[in-house]
């Protein structure tokens, strides 16, 4: 499906980046893979069978790191088919009253900045190419409200602005850009919103979030994977401009 197509992947060493990577992979795409750790980069690639992978370093909140990895795709590659624009924190738990100026601001960086980088430098060359497909992660947060997690909600919030305003600023160039709204997936973030809600109590934190999904679960990193392929792939060829929940029916009557 991807034979021949390049992948860009920010958070590729998290759980969804790690799945997302395999599955083009396992379609035939030649990956491209950014994070902050090259460790944990080259730890993500030795779990995958993939014919062509460039690692690639870099912080998404800082604008010259984007488009040093945009850069170095292209010089690498020649071209950017498919932006898996992924990466994302979580921060820290507190009511509005209680959050730190510093923790907002830091959420806002990477899950705001980071994206709208990833898209001014990646749209730049997809407009060149007249082609190409842009998936970015949001999350039900940005659809929904949570206790304690304000600044990760607005991030996501705005995220889906960002997904909205793209695809009508790209269409007339062949490009589509959607956005993937999952709810708790079974990752090491969100190990870390279960300690950041319940310290001492992951498992009751899990049971609690459980609780909440139709499903009574987590999605698998898996799951997520493939409606990012699906929406890459030309079967979803009309579809731009739009966001789709994966969340076990969890929002289901609300927003």
């Amino acid at each position: 499906m991807f034979s021949g197509k390049v992948v860009l992947i920010t958070g590729a060493a998290g759980g969804i980046g790690i799945a997302a990577a395999k599955a083009f992979a396992k379609e035939g795409a030649k990956l491209a893979l950014v994070d902050l750790s090259k460790e944990a980069l080259e730890k993500a690639a030795n779990t995958m069978d993939a014919g062509d992978v460039l690692l690639l370093t870099a912080n998404v909140a800082n604008e010259d790191e984007v488009k040093r990895y945009v850069e170095e795709t292209m010089n690498h590659y020649g071209q950017i088919d498919v932006f898996i624009n992924n990466a994302g924190i979580n921060g820290k738990f507190a009511n509005l009253v209680d959050q730190s100026a510093e923790n907002f601001q830091a959420v806002m960086n990477v899950n705001v900045n980071g994206v709208f980088f990833g898209l001014k430098h990646v749209l730049k060359t997809m407009m060149k190419q007249k082609s190409g497909v842009i998936v970015n992660t949001a999350s039900n947060g940005g659809l929904l409200g949570a206790p304690g997690m304000g600044p990760y909600i607005a991030s996501k919030h705005a995220v889906i602005g960002l997904n909205k305003t793209a695809a009508l600023e790209a269409a007339e160039y062949g490009i589509r850009v959607n956005a993937v709204a999952p709810s708790g997936v079974d990752t090491a973030m969100m190990k870390s919103i279960e300690t950041n809600a319940m310290p001492g109590k992951e498992q009751e934190a899990r049971e609690m979030f459980e609780s909440t999904v139709p499903m009574k679960r987590y999605a698998t990193p898996e799951e997520i994977a493939d409606l990012m392929v699906f929406l890459s792939s030309d079967k979803a060829s009309f579809i731009t401009g739009s966001y789709y929940r994966i969340d076990g029916g969890q929002g289901t009557g609300s927003a």
